[in-house]
């Protein structure tokens, strides 16, 4: 049995406070007009939209890491370190935010902020891999987990070919990564359908 280095509640509680942190060096990044004209307001439009999609994004990671750590009862150095690469991954949102709302939704800056998403959606899969390797006699994670890896793989997808699409046209980019949010606020009342089937 690999060796259990630490609780799983103090790894997220210190997962918190950096999706946390993150969200508040974003929320710094809105910066208030000098102009107090409405048209001063509506040229700051890409900043608010990127941190609106960043948002959904950073949301949407914490409630699926949390999801996962509901399962998770064993943390050991794979958990602890594919984690941390995890919030890495995460902590380098804000920077692509702000550059891509800084440069107006360029070609380049909307493709670097995809490989961002990318980059974040990879790093989770090595960690979900890791807490999976101490679940295997767990039915009610299994059945669940198959059903958040469709959507896991699927955004993934997604990201990748939102990537490339930026240099045909950033729109492309940023409805690809809204669709990949608007998958994830899909209701998920069939997993939990599911997952009560699987216990009986």
């Amino acid at each position: 049995m690999p060796e259990r280095i630490m609780g799983p509640a103090r790894l997220e509680a210190f997962s918190d406070g950096v999706i946390a942190i993150i969200i508040t060096i974003m929320v710094l990044e809105l910066k208030v007009p000098a102009s107090h004209e409405p048209a001063a307001l509506v040229a700051v439009w890409p900043t608010f939209l990127s941190y609106l999609l960043s948002f959904l994004m950073v949301a949407i990671y914490w409630v699926n890491h949390h999801a996962l750590f509901h399962f998770c009862r064993t943390v050991d150095n794979a958990v602890l370190w594919t984690n941390i690469v995890f919030m890495f991954c995460l902590s380098l949102i804000p920077f692509a935010t702000a550059y891509m709302g800084d440069n107006r939704f360029t070609p380049f800056a909307t493709a670097l902020y995809a490989a961002t998403l990318l980059l974040a959606g990879l790093s989770f899969v090595p960690m979900r891999w890791a807490v999976a390797r101490h679940l295997k006699d767990d039915a009610d994670y299994h059945v669940v987990a198959r059903r958040s890896a469709i959507k896991n793989w699927l955004s993934l997808a997604l990201y990748a070919a939102s990537v490339p699409l930026a240099f045909v046209h950033p729109a492309i980019t940023l409805a690809l990564a809204f669709l990949v949010a608007a998958i994830y606020f899909l209701p998920d009342a069939w997993i939990s359908r599911r997952a009560h089937r699987g216990r009986r």
